[in-house]
C-alpha cells in the first residue's frame, strides 16, 4: 500500500499535461511503471490519481459487489465513469484528458494533494475554497475520529 504525503503546486500546459513535483514522484517511484488510473472524485469536484496497485485493490472490493442488484450496478457505472489509464511520459508529464479537465475545471494552476494512498488533483482556486470552507474541521475532527480508543488508532 502507498502512503503518500503532502500537497504540491504546479501548473497544466496548453495540452493538459502536468509535472509531478520531485517529493511526490520519489514517493511514487515504486510504482511509476506500473502507471496510474485517473478518474473523477466521488464527492468534490477534483480528480483522483490512483496508482494501479491502489486502483487493483480498489477494483476487487468493487468486484465483491453483486451486480444484479441494481443500486450495485448503478454505483459501479457512476464510479467508473470517465475512468482514464495514464502514464508518466518520458518528460515525466502526465496527460490529464480533457473531458477531465472539464469536470475538474482545472485551467492552469493545480493542487496535487496526497489523500493516503491516492493523489487528488485540483485546480487551484477550487482547492483553497474547500479548504477553507472547512470552518467546521474541528467538529468534523471529532465526529470522525473521536469514538477510536488511542490504542486503536496505533
Amino acid at each position: 500500500m502507498v502512503n503518500l504525503i503532502g500537497t504540491y503546486e504546479c501548473k497544466a500546459d496548453a495540452k493538459g499535461r502536468l509535472m509531478l513535483s520531485s517529493p511526490l514522484k520519489k514517493q511514487l517511484d515504486a510504482v511509476l511503471h506500473e502507471g496510474f488510473v485517473l478518474k473523477r472524485s466521488v464527492f468534490q469536484p477534483c480528480l483522483e490519481l490512483y496508482p494501479m496497485q491502489e486502483w487493483n485493490l480498489m477494483m476487487a472490493k468493487i468486484n465483491k459487489l453483486n451486480r444484479f442488484v441494481k443500486k450495485n450496478n448503478d454505483f459501479i457505472r457512476r464510479f467508473t465513469a470517465g475512468v482514464k489509464m495514464v502514464e508518466m511520459d518520458a518528460s515525466g508529464r502526465i496527460l490529464i484528458p480533457k473531458d477531465l479537465c472539464v469536470f475538474a475545471g482545472i485551467e492552469k494552476q493545480i493542487v496535487l494533494s496526497s489523500a493516503v494512498n491516492i493523489v487528488e488533483i485540483w485546480d487551484k482556486d477550487k482547492y483553497e475554497k474547500v479548504i477553507e470552507d472547512v470552518s467546521d474541521f474541528a467538529d468534523l475532527a471529532e465526529e470522525v475520529m473521536g469514538n477510536f480508543d488511542v490504542d486503536e488508532l496505533s
